[in-house]
């Protein structure tokens, strides 16, 4: 299916805002969030997959997802890019708002200590663009990317000494200048698996999180000289 002139301009859009992002949070990152959604819509047969009106929302909210990002937030009116952008488009008001909120409803820090990021407001679109976003966030590409954005923070890999918080606030999460990058993976990146929110992103997390474990005992072994 051909691309359409909005969704180009989306790629570019993405390309130019995240060119200077460290290799974990870059456009490569959107355009896998973006073609897992897509993926991921179809899987799921709900009726996504039929509505080509659903299918632009999850593309343009998985492409757009990052921009803004309060981790690489230089600028506040970086903030508005992608809302700006959707009225540039003219995109209309019903489907921009859709693609606003699933971007804003997507991160985990919102859904911390079990708070609902909105049940009621939970739609296809937003499972399918969340989940995508956190398949990419666990297995092998959520290794490289949590060793990648660690390494550009200047964070210590590991430090026994240094427990993770398993019990955290948004605020505590948001601030991570005491902790590591091995923490990471039990502070927010095992507990992935048990929030996606759609059958097939249920699916795929299970192989990508056992992944995630064997690397783990694997990484300690060595890290004590027993391997």
């Amino acid at each position: 299916m051909a691309k359409s002139e909005t969704v180009r301009n989306a790629e570019r859009l993405v390309e130019v805002m995240m060119k200077g992002n460290d290799a974990s949070h870059d456009a490569a990152h959107a355009f896998r969030v973006r073609d897992l959604a897509l993926s991921l819509a179809h899987e799921e047969a709900l009726g996504l997959s039929s509505s080509p009106i659903s299918l632009e929302i999850v593309e343009l909210a998985a492409l757009l997802h990052d921009i803004g990002d309060y981790k690489y937030l230089k600028n506040p009116s970086e903030e508005k890019i992608v809302e700006d952008f959707l009225v540039k488009e003219g995109i209309d008001i019903d489907k921009s708002s859709k693609i606003l909120d699933i971007i804003k409803q997507m991160g985990f820090k919102e859904e911390i200590n079990g708070a609902s990021n909105g049940s009621q407001s939970l739609t296809l679109e937003l499972g399918v663009v969340q989940d995508a976003d956190r398949l990419d966030a666990i297995g092998a590409i959520g290794i490289a990317r949590c060793f990648t954005f660690g390494g550009s923070r200047n964070r210590v890999l590991h430090d026994p000494n240094i427990h993770p918080r398993l019990d955290l606030s948004k605020h505590q999460y948001m601030n991570k200048d005491e902790q590591t990058t091995v923490n990471h993976f039990h502070e927010k990146l095992l507990k992935l698996k048990d929030l996606m929110k759609t059958k097939a992103g249920k699916r795929r997390a299970e192989k990508r999180h056992k992944f995630m474990e064997e690397f783990l005992t694997e990484f300690y072994k060595e890290w004590t000289g027993k391997a």
